[in-house]
C-alpha cells in the first residue's frame, strides 16, 4: 500500500539534528498520550467505592462507569484507523487527544452518576481513537531499523507503567486531594501532548484508504451493547424477564446483521479469513483469556480491599500493586520464552499461570479472616501470567499474517480484547451480586431484616456488593446489632468474591486449553465448523 507523505519533501530537506529533535518530541507526545490512556484504565477502579458514595450511585452504575469506557473504545477502534488514513494521522490524533482532555474535564465536573457515565463514554471513544493513532504515528515517524524498535519499546514501557502504577496514583490522589483530580490530571497532560504533537508529529495519509464500514461498526457495537445490557440488567430482573430477553434478542439480531454485512461488504471491518490461520486463532483465544479474567477483575478488586478488608483508597492502591506491577516486569520474559519455545506453548502457559493466581486468591478469600499472604501471592502470580501472555499475543496476532493484513489482524485483536472485557465486567458483576445475595439470604432469613427486604435480596445484595455495608442496618427493628450486620455484610462480600475468583480461574484455564488446541490443530473440526457458519451467514 502506497502512503502519501504530506511532508515528504520537507523531511528530506531537514538536517539530521532537526529530524532527531522532531522525532524526540513526537515520541514524548505519543508516550504521554499512552500514559493517559493506561492510567485511565487502572486508576479509576480504585476510586469506584468513593464515587458510589459521593455521587449516590448503585452497583449497576459502578459497572457502567467502566463499561461505558470499554464499549466506546470498541465502537471507534476500527473506524479510527480508516479515518486517520483518509484525513491525516496527525490531525485525527490531535482531535482525539483534545476530545479526551475535554471528556476528562467533564468527568471531574460530573455531579451525578448519569453525567459521569456519559462523560466516560466520550472519554472511552476519544481514548480508543487516540490509542489507534498512537501506533499509526509511531509507524510513520519511525519507519524502520533500530530507531523504530527503540521507539516502540519505549512506548510499550510507558504504557505498562501507566497500567502498573495506576492504582497507586488513583489511591494517592483521593488520599491527598479529591477524586476529581483522577480525571483532571489528564487535562493538564493533554495540553502538553498537544504542544508536543504540534512541534514534533509529521502529517501523513493514505490516498488509497478504504471506505469506512459504518454498517459493520454500528451492528457490532449494538450487538455487544445489547449482550452487556442483558447480563447487567438480567441479573436484577431475571434472565427470563421480558426486558432481558428483548435485549438478548436485539443482540442476536445485530450479531447476525454484522456477519452478513461483513460477508457482503467490499471493505469489511473484519476479514474473518484470518481465523483460518492457526497461530492467529490460538493467539486470539489467548487475548480473550486475559480479558475474561485478569482485566475485568481489576474493576472489583478495590471493592474487596476497601469494603471487605476495610482498607483506605491509598492502602488499596498499594495492595493492587501486587496485581499490576508484574504485568510490567514479565513481558520481556514472555517475549524471550516465545522466541525460544514458540507462542503455542507460552500463551496457553501464561493463561494457566493466571488461572493458578485466581485459584490462590480464591483460597485466600475463603480462608478464615482472609489469608492475606495467599491473596497477595495469587495477585502476583496472576499478574505474572498476564505479563507472560500479553506480548506474545500481540506479536503473534500481527506476525502470523502478511504485512498487508497486519493492521486488520491488530484491529481484530484489540476489538476482541475490549469486547470480552466489556462482557466480563458485566458477568463478574452479576456473579458478585449473586454470591452476596446467596449469603445474605442464608444468614438473615430468620431475622426481621428479612421481612424488611422480602423479595428484594438482589437489590440489597447490589448495594452491599458496591461496598455499601450500611444498607444492611435498617434500624432498631433488626434483631442484630450494627456490628453483627457489618460482619454479615463483609462475609457476604467474601462469598461473592469467592464466586468471582473461582469463575475467573476456570474460565481462563478453559481458554488456555482452547488456545493450545487451536495452535496445535486439535480443534480443527471446530474451527472448520465456525468457518462454514461464517461462510453461510
Amino acid at each position: 500500500m502506497q502512503v502519501c507523505e504530506i511532508e515528504h519533501d520537507a523531511c528530506l530537506n531537514e538536517s539530521a539534528a532537526t529530524r532527531a529533535r522532531r522525532n524526540t518530541l513526537a515520541l514524548l507526545a505519543v508516550c504521554l498520550a499512552a500514559m493517559m490512556f493506561s492510567l485511565e484504565i487502572s486508576s479509576v477502579p480504585v476510586i469506584l467505592p468513593t464515587l458510589e458514595v459521593v455521587l449516590h450511585g448503585d452497583f449497576k452504575q459502578i459497572e457502567w462507569i467502566m463499561n461505558a469506557y470499554t464499549l466506546a473504545c470498541t465502537t471507534v477502534l476500527m473506524a479510527t484507523g480508516t479515518l486517520a488514513d483518509r484525513f491525516g494521522r496527525k490531525r485525527v490524533f490531535v482531535v482525539a487527544t483534545l476530545l479526551f482532555g475535554v471528556a476528562s474535564l467533564a468527568c471531574g465536573l460530573a455531579s451525578s452518576m448519569s453525567m459521569l457515565i456519559a462523560s466516560r463514554f466520550l472519554q472511552g471513544a476519544s481514548g480508543g481513537a487516540m490509542l489507534i493513532c498512537l501506533v499509526a504515528v509511531l509507524s510513520h515517524q519511525f519507519p524502520q531499523g533500530a530507531e523504530r524498535a527503540r521507539a516502540f519499546s519505549v512506548w510499550g514501557i510507558v504504557l505498562g507503567i501507566g497500567l502498573g502504577f495506576g492504582p497507586l496514583v488513583g489511591g494517592a490522589i483521593v488520599a491527598l486531594s479529591n477524586w476529581k483530580w483522577v480525571f483532571w490530571v489528564h487535562v493538564l497532560i493533554t495540553v502538553v501532548v498537544l504542544g508536543l504533537a504540534r512541534l514534533g508529529v509529521r502529517e501523513s495519509r493514505d490516498p488509497q484508504a478504504r471506505k469506512l464500514d459504518v454498517a459493520g461498526m454500528v451492528t457490532l457495537s449494538a450487538a455487544v451493547f445489547g449482550f452487556v445490557w442483558f447480563i447487567t440488567h438480567g441479573a436484577d430482573e431475571g434472565v427470563t424477564s421480558s426486558s432481558a430477553l428483548t435485549a438478548l434478542a436485539f443482540s442476536a439480531v445485530c450479531l447476525i446483521a454484522f456477519l452478513r454485512v461483513e460477508k457482503r461488504s467490499p471493505h469489511p471491518l473484519f476479514d474473518f479469513s484470518v481465523l483460518k490461520v492457526r497461530a492467529f486463532s490460538g493467539a486470539l483465544a489467548g487475548s480473550a483469556g486475559m480479558n475474561c479474567s485478569f482485566w475485568p477483575f481489576i474493576i472489583y478488586l478495590p471493592i474487596y480491599f476497601q469494603s471487605a478488608l476495610g482498607d483506605t483508597p491509598l492502602t488499596a492502591g498499594i495492595s493492587l500493586l501486587a496485581y499490576t506491577l508484574p504485568t510490567l516486569v514479565f513481558p520481556p520474559i514472555g517475549e524471550r520464552l516465545a522466541v525460544r519455545y514458540a507462542p503455542a506453548y507460552v500463551i496457553p502457559g501464561g493463561l494457566l499461570t493466571i488461572g493458578i493466581g485466581f485459584f490462590l486468591m480464591r483460597l485466600g478469600i475463603a480462608a478464615d479472616h482472609a489469608n492475606g499472604t495467599l491473596m497477595v501471592l495469587g495477585c502476583l502470580i496472576a499478574g505474572a501470567g498476564l505479563g507472560l501472555t500479553n506480548t506474545p499475543v500481540t506479536n503473534t496476532t500481527t506476525g502470523s499474517v502478511s504485512a498487508a493484513r497486519a493492521g486488520m489482524a491488530s484491529g481484530i485483536d484489540m476489538s476482541a480484547r475490549f469486547i470480552t472485557l466489556a462482557i466480563h465486567i458485566a458477568l463478574m458483576g452479576a456473579l458478585l451480586v449473586k454470591g452476596v445475595s446467596r449469603h445474605l439470604e442464608q444468614a438473615l432469613s430468620a431475622t426481621p431484616l428479612a421481612g424488611a427486604h422480602a423479595g428484594s435480596w438482589q437489590q440489597l445484595a447490589s448495594r452491599v456488593a458496591s461496598g455499601d455495608l450500611a444498607s444492611l442496618d435498617v434500624g432498631a427493628s433488626a434483631s442484630l446489632s450494627a456490628v453483627q450486620l457489618d460482619a454479615v455484610g463483609r462475609a457476604a462480600l467474601v462469598n461473592g468474591f469467592g464466586w468471582v475468583t473461582l469463575y475467573g480461574g476456570i474460565a481462563v484455564c478453559v481458554l488456555a486449553l482452547i488456545s493450545y488446541a487451536l495452535f496445535s490443530g486439535g480443534l480443527r473440526g471446530v474451527r472448520r465448523s465456525a468457518e462454514r457458519a461464517l461462510d453461510n451467514a
